[in-house]
C-alpha cells in the first residue's frame, strides 16, 4: 500500500468520528455535459475512457469491472473516479438512473476495497462526482443505499483532507483538493474547509504557470484544470466563502491561454495527451471561466507559439518537457508532470479556416497496449525524427532522456512571421541538434519551413507531416509535389527539396480511430537540412528573396 495511504490512516486513527448527515448539507450540481453515446455503452456493460473500451458490469451479472487486473491503470483510475455518471445522466432516463445506482452499489460492495480506489486524485474525483450528481444518483434512492453512500463519502473525505496536500505533481493534486473541499462543505466540517483553503493558494500557483498554461504542458490538462478552478470558485461562492485571490488571478491567466490552443474549428491542438473534447465544451468552459480577450501569441513559460495570418493558423510546441519527477505513485499511477507527455518537441499543427490540415496523431492515454506509446512517439508528430529515434525517451510513468535546451526566437515584419526554434534531444547518442525554421507570409497563403540537423557524422532522418483525415492527398510524380484538397474545397500544394518525398498511411486518434495520410520527407545520412513549402493553389507566391524584415525566411526553399 502507498506511503500516502499509510500516513493518512495513521492520522485518521487519532481523530474523532465524523458526523454523517442523511444527505449533503447543500445542493451540488455538476456543470459539465456528459456523452450520451458513452452512456449507452454503460447500459450495455461497457465503459469508455479516452477511447479505450472495457467491460464494466456488476457482480450479479458476472462482472469483474472493478477488479485490479481489468484495464490499464489509468482506465481503472477513471472508472473508480465515477466521472462516467455524467454520461448516464446525459441519457435522462429512469433506466440510466437505475444503472448508476446499481454500479455504485456494486462498487460499495465489491470495488471500494481496491487499492486504486484510495489514491488521492481518484478519491477526489469520486467525491466530486457523487456530490455533483447527488440528485441523479441518490436523492430518491432507498435509505440503505443513500446511507451507505454518505458513510463512505465521509470516510473518504476525512482520509483525503487530513493528508493534504496530495503528493501528485500533476493535475491530480488539484482534483484531490477539489473533492476534499466539496466533501468538507457537504459535511459542514469547518476545520476541514479551513485546511483545504490553506492548501489551495499554493496548489493553484503550482498548477498554473505565470503564462496561464498548465504545468503538464497539455491543452487537455489545461482545459480540465480550468474546469476544476471554475468548480472550486462556484463551490466557494455557493457556500458563502471568500475565495483566495489566487483563484481569480489563475482563471484570468489560464482561460485566455486555452485560446492559444484552439484551431479554427474550435477544438484543441493535439499535444501531449490531448484528444478531441469538442468545440462546444471548450466554448462552455471559456464562458464559465469568464475569459476575455484574444488568444495570446506566445506562452513563454510553457513554450508554445501561435502564428496566424489571413485564415491560416500554425500552433507549434517550442518548449522543453516538464522537469519534475516521473516516478510511479500509489497503485502504479504516474505522479510526475510528464505523465502524459509526448516526444513531440518542435512539432506543429496547421489549420485553414475551419479545416485542419497538418496535425499530430492524437493520444490513447488509457490504452493498456502498444497504442499509448506509439502515439507518444516522435514519429506520430509533425516534426523531424533522427535515425528512427524518439527525441525523448518514453517510459511508462513519463519521460526519461529528454531535451534539456529548447530555444525559440520569433520575429515579425509587415505581417509576415518567422519562427526559429531548436532542441537538443538528440545530443545524447548523436551529438545533434534539431533546428526548425518556419515562415508564414502576411497573407497566410504561404508557409515555408526548413528542418536542419546540426552535428557531425549525421545519420539519416525523416520529417513527417500528418494530415487530417478530411484532407485528400494526391502525389504528383512529375513535379515531386503533393496536392492537398481540404474539406472546404480549397487546395494547397506541398513541395520539398533535398529529400525523397512520399505519401504514406497514418492514423488519427483524437476520437474514434480514423485512417489518414502523412507526407514523409526522407533524407540520407550526411544531409544537413531539407526545405519544404505549403502554398495555396492559384494564389501568386511572393518572392521570398525580396522579403524584408529582421530575419530572412527560408527563401532558398522550393519556389513556385
Amino acid at each position: 500500500m502507498a506511503e500516502w495511504l499509510r500516513g493518512a490512516r495513521r492520522m485518521v486513527a487519532g481523530l474523532k468520528p465524523v458526523k454523517v448527515p442523511e444527505a449533503p448539507s447543500r445542493a451540488f450540481r455538476d456543470l459539465w455535459p456528459g456523452d450520451a453515446a458513452r452512456g449507452h455503452r454503460l447500459l450495455r456493460g461497457e465503459c469508455e475512457v479516452a477511447g479505450t473500451v472495457r467491460p464494466l458490469t456488476i457482480a450479479a451479472e458476472g462482472g469483474q469491472g472493478w477488479a485490479a487486473q481489468d484495464g490499464s491503470v489509468l482506465w481503472r483510475a477513471a472508472v473508480h473516479g465515477f466521472a462516467w455518471l455524467r454520461d448516464l445522466r446525459a441519457l435522462g432516463t429512469d433506466g440510466a438512473r437505475l444503472r448508476a445506482r446499481d454500479l455504485a452499489a456494486d462498487w460499495l460492495a465489491h470495488g471500494g476495497g481496491e487499492g486504486i480506489a484510495a489514491v488521492p486524485d481518484v478519491v477526489g474525483a469520486r467525491l466530486s462526482a457523487w456530490l455533483g450528481h447527488w440528485d441523479f444518483l441518490a436523492a430518491t434512492a432507498e435509505d440503505g443505499f443513500r446511507r451507505a453512500l454518505m458513510v463512505r463519502l465521509a470516510q473518504d473525505a476525512r482520509g483525503l483532507v487530513v493528508a493534504l496536500p496530495a503528493e501528485g505533481r500533476h493535475r491530480g493534486a488539484l482534483v484531490a483538493l477539489k473533492g476534499g473541499l466539496a466533501a468538507s462543505v457537504a459535511l459542514s466540517e469547518e476545520a476541514w474547509v479551513a485546511r483545504c483553503l490553506r492548501v489551495l493558494p499554493q496548489e493553484i500557483e503550482r498548477q498554473i504557470l505565470p503564462d496561464g498554461a498548465h504545468v503538464e504542458r497539455s491543452p487537455a490538462q489545461l482545459l480540465l484544470a480550468v474546469q476544476d478552478l471554475i468548480e472550486i470558485r462556484n463551490l466557494l461562492h455557493g457556500a458563502g466563502l471568500e475565495a483566495p485571490p489566487h483563484l481569480g488571478l489563475a482563471l484570468d491567466r489560464a482561460a485566455p491561454a486555452l485560446r492559444l490552443f484552439r484551431h479554427g474549428d474550435g477544438g484543441l491542438a493535439l499535444f501531449n495527451g490531448t484528444r478531441d473534447y469538442g468545440a462546444s465544451l471548450v466554448d462552455l468552459v471559456l464562458t464559465q471561466g469568464q475569459a476575455r480577450g484574444r488568444a495570446p501569441l506566445i506562452l513563454a513559460e510553457a513554450g508554445f507559439q501561435r502564428l496566424q495570418a489571413g485564415r491560416t493558423l500554425v500552433i507549434a510546441d517550442c518548449g522543453p518537457p516538464p522537469s519534475g519527477r516521473a516516478a510511479t505513485g500509489p497503485a502504479g499511477l504516474p505522479r510526475g508532470a510528464d505523465r502524459f507527455h509526448h516526444a513531440g518537441t518542435l512539432s506543429f499543427e496547421m489549420s485553414v479556416g475551419r479545416d485542419r490540415l497538418i496535425t499530430n496523431c492524437g493520444a490513447a492515454t488509457a490504452d493498456p497496449g502498444p497504442w499509448r506509446d506509439a502515439l507518444r512517439a516522435t514519429a506520430a508528430h509533425s516534426t523531424l525524427v533522427l535515425s528512427d529515434t524518439n527525441s525523448s525517451e518514453l517510459r511508462e510513468d513519463g519521460l526519461g532522456r529528454r531535451p534539456e535546451s529548447v530555444e525559440a526566437e520569433r520575429q515579425e515584419a509587415n505581417g509576415a512571421q518567422w519562427l526559429d526554434a531548436s532542441h537538443d534531444g538528440y545530443r545524447r547518442g548523436f551529438g545533434a541538434v534539431h533546428r526548425r525554421r518556419l515562415y508564414l507570409s502576411e497573407s497566410g497563403d504561404d508557409l515555408r519551413g526548413e528542418d536542419a540537423v546540426e552535428g557531425e557524422n549525421l545519420p539519416g532522418f525523416t520529417v513527417r507531416f500528418h494530415l487530417h483525415p478530411g484532407v485528400v492527398a494526391s502525389r504528383q510524380e512529375a513535379e515531386n509535389t503533393v496536392l492537398l484538397r481540404l474539406p472546404s474545397g480549397a487546395s494547397w500544394r506541398f513541395r520539398a527539396k533535398e529529400a525523397i518525398l512520399a505519401v504514406e498511411d497514418s492514423v488519427f486518434m483524437a476520437g474514434e480511430p480514423r485512417r489518414s495520410s502523412q507526407i514523409v520527407l526522407s533524407a540520407e545520412a550526411g544531409t544537413a537540412s531539407v526545405q519544404w513549402a505549403l502554398s495555396r493553389v492559384s494564389v501568386p507566391q511572393p518572392a521570398a528573396s525580396g522579403a524584408k524584415g529582421p530575419a530572412a525566411a527560408p527563401s532558398d526553399g522550393p519556389a513556385e
